[in-house]
């Protein structure tokens, strides 16, 4: 069972900084999803990775096999795309990248789509989630997310906004080109860059969204 206990210290979030551009910090974690909150049933719960990689078959681990994956903690914001950012996160997890090592994709694997419940999708960059800076979360400092932020596990990418972050995370598939998950096909930004308030698909510069 994974423990993330953390001290008193490391939960006190600092409003006294600009998040990031063009946000505002928040007081709270607030819960924004598209549709229900799911039942979850540990023992038909599975994550599964697929698509192309480096050995040609589905990886599949149940909700026990999961937990027994080696956990870290990563430091971060979470800006949500309608301009808050709760800052100073303190998430536990398994890094993505500690699940590429283990089912690791082709050598030809650009972008990842992570998949959650309801067919809920978001596309990322390899490169957004190999670096050790994203975490399939099961904690917030210290405490198991709730139903309503994402338990059993959510996808965290700090330096995204928060709708390239998928509650409720059933899967990764790994392709060898682009295509736009869920949000990405409503309007929102394919790369979702917080930085450079990447927000919205018509601030797409050549290059940065998929061809088709």
């Amino acid at each position: 069972m994974w423990d993330f206990s953390v001290t008193k210290r490391d939960v006190q979030p600092s409003f006294g900084r600009v998040p990031a551009p063009g946000q505002r910090v928040a007081k709270s974690w607030f819960t924004k999803h598209y549709g229900p909150v799911p039942r979850f049933h540990p023992g038909r719960w599975e994550f599964r990775v697929f698509g192309a990689t480096a050995i040609p078959r589905k990886h599949v681990l149940t909700f026990k096999e999961f937990q027994r994956l080696p956990t870290s903690r990563l430091s971060g914001d979470i800006h949500c795309v309608t301009k808050w950012t709760w800052p100073n996160n303190n998430w536990g997890g398994v890094l993505v990248s500690t699940l590429l090592d283990i089912a690791p994709p082709a050598a030809d694997v650009t972008h990842v789509m992570v998949w959650a419940e309801y067919g809920y999708s978001a596309n990322l960059r390899i490169s957004d989630v190999m670096s050790g800076q994203a975490i399939f979360a099961t904690h917030n400092h210290g405490e198991q997310l709730s139903p309503e932020h994402g338990f059993p596990l959510r996808l965290v990418v700090p330096h995204l906004y928060g709708y390239k972050g998928p509650k409720w995370v059933r899967g990764i598939e790994y392709m060898v080109g682009d295509r736009r998950g869920f949000w990405e096909e409503r309007g929102y930004h394919n790369l979702g860059e917080v930085r450079r308030e990447r927000r919205y698909s018509y601030e797409e510069d050549p290059g940065e969204g998929p061809d088709f």
